[in-house]
């Protein structure tokens, strides 16, 4: 299959797998999110000590960076099927800190031919397995 090809909705199953897509997260890339996205000012998410004397362990992810990850997964995954993502709830469980290896996965968790949707639940995972962010996501088909 060329990679333009549009696949059907109906290929798709309850299990099917997202990913996983392997992700070592920079800090220069946090911190050219940051500058982006006006957050440059704020130690916790550009500046190790800054971060400590927050009672971090470093400088962390914002948690909108993380939504964002999450959210190219997902439309990464519908683009064959001509979905778009138009639901994502997240849940912030621990700190993604820069400099791991992280991965992103998910799977698909339900299927509605009738209103052409599929529900997904998706994932940032570290290299010990813990799942940092966690979300739902709703993708509509035409």
């Amino acid at each position: 299959m060329s990679g333009n090809q549009v696949r059907s909705m109906q290929e798709i199953n309850i299990g099917d797998n997202i990913g996983p897509q392997p992700l070592f997260l920079a800090k220069d890339r946090v911190r050219a999110y940051c500058n982006a996205a006006g957050l440059a000012g704020v130690p916790r998410f550009t500046d190790d000590e800054g971060a400590r004397k927050e009672g971090l362990p470093g400088m962390i992810t914002p948690g909108n960076m993380s939504a964002a990850l999450i959210g190219k997964l997902v439309t990464d995954w519908a683009r064959p099927y001509n979905g778009r993502l138009v639901r994502i709830g997240t849940t912030y469980r621990s700190p993604v800190l820069p400099e791991h290896n992280l991965s992103l996965q998910g799977f698909v968790t339900q299927v509605d031919h009738g209103e052409r949707t599929a529900e997904l639940d998706i994932w940032i995972e570290n290299e010990d397995g813990d799942r940092l962010v966690t979300a739902t996501a709703t993708v509509r088909f035409p």
